[in-house]
């Protein structure tokens, strides 16, 4: 899907806009903590710093922050950059819809002021549709296959964790995970850990089936998934590795195995997916033109003086 001039600087405009949102709640967070080093063990599972300070950001807003500077970047480049605006938007309703209803002036602000350039993002991509001007790359048929396999099955894993968990758990606690309640002491901006994991299972399934398609969107959609999955697997790994959990594997329960063996292959499986789609994909072939009509062949038997 190709999108007009305008409309690319209309988006990458927006994705600025995202990312600066972004920024200033990093800036703020980082100056809380002193360090980058103890913001980065707090987004690694590392809650000792609550006495001191608490985080409004998780790991999952740098990894957005790389996606808008990403998607903005590919908006300047190229005309055909539609399907990574309308991802890069969708993704971002999907995931803070539920900060309408956290709790905090500043945090609500944000939410609204996200959703608003989130949705400018969509209908950017949407209307600002224009001719096609050059050959959509559609990713090979070996690296789509392989990156939709892998995404496909980090669909499955993130949604039998959350049918696990909502099993283990009460239900006021299940809900609580998908709503953001009280009981979980999350980051002003978190997304709930139960809808975090259904939004992305979702993007992961997009991914695969647009893969598997080797459609026009299966690249950004692909990187995207792919960048979110290795950060997922990054924060299970580091939470393991501070916790000591990958030195003492042999003492931990099946659970917390297949947890490390989940987070483990979150961080393989998106590092692979990001590598597969980032090679330069096969451009579409554009559809041939007919021939112009040939003059018709003389009559047999030609009549007399023809």
């Amino acid at each position: 899907m190709t999108v007009t001039r305008p409309a690319r600087l209309t988006g990458a405009a927006l994705c600025g806009a995202l990312a600066l949102v972004i920024v200033v709640w990093l800036l703020r967070d980082l100056a809380a903590f002193g360090s980058l080093a103890d913001l980065g063990r707090y987004w690694a599972g590392d809650h000792t710093f609550l006495l001191r300070s608490r985080s409004a950001t998780s790991l999952l807003d740098p990894l957005l922050l790389v996606a808008y500077v990403a998607t903005a970047l590919a908006a300047l480049r190229s005309s055909s950059a539609g399907p990574a605006l309308a991802a890069a938007g969708a993704l971002t309703l999907a995931l803070r819809l539920p900060g309408l209803w956290a709790t905090g002036v500043d945090a609500l602000v944000t939410t609204l002021l996200t959703l608003v350039l989130a949705s400018g993002l969509v209908v950017t991509a949407a209307v600002g549709r224009g001719p096609a001007s050059e050959p959509t790359a559609r990713p090979r048929t070996g690296p789509a296959v392989a990156a939709g396999v892998l995404c496909a099955v980090a669909a499955v894993a993130w949604v039998a964790w959350e049918v696990h968990w909502a099993r283990a758990l009460p239900v006021e606690a299940t809900v609580d995970r998908f709503t953001g309640g009280r009981s979980l002491l999350l980051p002003s901006l978190a997304v709930p850990p139960a809808w975090l994991s259904v939004m992305l299972a979702a993007l992961f399934l997009a991914a695969a089936g647009s893969a598997f398609a080797r459609a026009p969107h299966a690249r950004p959609l692909g990187l995207l998934a792919g960048l979110l999955l290795a950060g997922g697997g990054l924060t299970g790994v580091a939470t393991a590795l501070r916790t000591g959990w990958a030195a003492h594997l042999a003492a931990l329960d099946d659970t917390g195995r297949l947890a490390l063996a989940t987070s483990a292959y979150g961080l393989l499986a998106g590092a692979a997916v990001l590598v597969l789609l980032s090679v330069r994909g096969a451009p579409h072939p554009a559809p041939r033109r007919p021939v112009a009509a040939l003059p018709p062949a003389p009559p047999h038997p030609r009549p007399p003086g023809w």
